[in-house]
């Protein structure tokens, strides 16, 4: 049975009522109440900001790689920065084009589909001017690119399709390929332009020259890989990688690495008088005898004890003891 109640509780309550105190209970229920948000079919989000996230990290990477490979080439210092990453529709990405305009279109096997590598005009130029000798500067006026000047372009192009292989080798092994250079945007048109793209913008300082570079990827071209485009699984792939494979590339740089390497017949000394008359046959006598070891320095460091002789034609020694760190 329900309670009754008192005279007080219902002064109370009619209080209450007419103070406005019950439209608290009012707005919680309409707070409880499931929020309707709008959808756009035309831009569906198809790239969370945990992929562009992602994707920035990737190409922070290739942007690094860039800054130390391209100075070797072009003899210029060159700066490449990560600007902003975005999910656009590929009509969006193609309308902020002008002509002439340098579109690299990049097959990014074994992923379906292909990407594209749009580079600013003024760095073109500046390249092209750069490679055939000049300081690197771009055209007062623009003009459409000549033949000899995409050939050029498209050596560099090459060179940093190549260098996309590092960044993604955490994702997935790229095969990538320049398929094509087009310095017209009506003939790019490699998805449909309601497609969702991923849009990566660097901006890229080659001397006193700035300009962009924008990597236009198409979702279809990602798809097959969305699953590990985030942060989570990108850092726990790294960090279960073998080690060893670490340490095996550092062995193998260093093993390149040319060190100098000297043998010390003996030590004597000699007048200045005597150095300043020495003449071709002059025999000087070292403090060091024929069977006795010599010491090997490895840059400045005595690393080995050997004993000389001769190879063929060349004077050689034989190393007799290594000199550990501790001795």
């Amino acid at each position: 049975m329900a309670d009754v109640l008192s005279q007080n509780e219902i002064d109370s309550l009619l209080k209450s009522l007419g103070g406005g105190e019950l439209g608290v209970v009012e707005d919680v229920k309409v707070k409880n109440e499931k929020q309707v948000k709008n959808y756009d079919f035309a831009r569906p989000a198809k790239f969370s900001k945990e992929h562009l996230r992602t994707l920035e990290i990737i190409f922070e990477h290739y942007s690094r790689l860039i800054s130390t490979n391209l100075p070797v080439y072009l003899r210029k210092n060159v700066q490449v920065d990560v600007v902003s990453s975005e999910a656009v529709t590929y009509a969006e990405f193609s309308s902020g084009l002008t002509n002439p305009v340098l579109l690299g279109v990049v097959n990014f096997a074994p992923m379906k589909g292909s990407i594209i590598l749009e580079m600013a005009e003024n760095i073109g130029y500046a390249i092209v001017d750069r490679m055939l000798g000049g300081e690197g500067l771009p055209l007062d006026k623009m003009r459409e690119f000549s033949e000899i000047e995409l050939l050029i372009i498209e050596r560099m192009y090459n060179i940093c399709v190549n260098l996309l292989v590092e960044p993604w080798e955490t994702v997935c092994e790229l095969t990538p390929r320049l398929e094509r250079i087009e310095t017209n945007s009506q003939f790019a048109q490699v998805i449909s332009p309601t497609e969702m793209t991923a849009l990566v913008t660097l901006n890229i300082k080659i001397g006193d020259v700035e300009g962009l570079i924008n990597v236009c990827l198409p979702y279809l071209t990602l798809e097959s890989v969305m699953d590990r485009l985030n942060t989570k699984y990108w850092y726990a792939n790294m960090q279960e990688r073998d080690e060893q494979v670490y340490t095996d590339r550092m062995e193998a740089l260093v093993s390149r690495a040319p060190i100098p390497v000297k043998a010390i017949l003996g030590n004597s000394s000699i007048s200045v008088n005597d150095f300043l008359g020495l003449q071709l046959g002059d025999i000087i006598r070292l403090g060091t005898k024929v069977d006795e070891e010599l010491s090997v320095y490895v840059g400045s460091i005595q690393k080995f004890t050997a004993l000389p002789g001769a190879s063929g034609e060349n004077y050689a020694v034989r190393i007799t003891s290594v000199i550990k760190e501790e001795q």
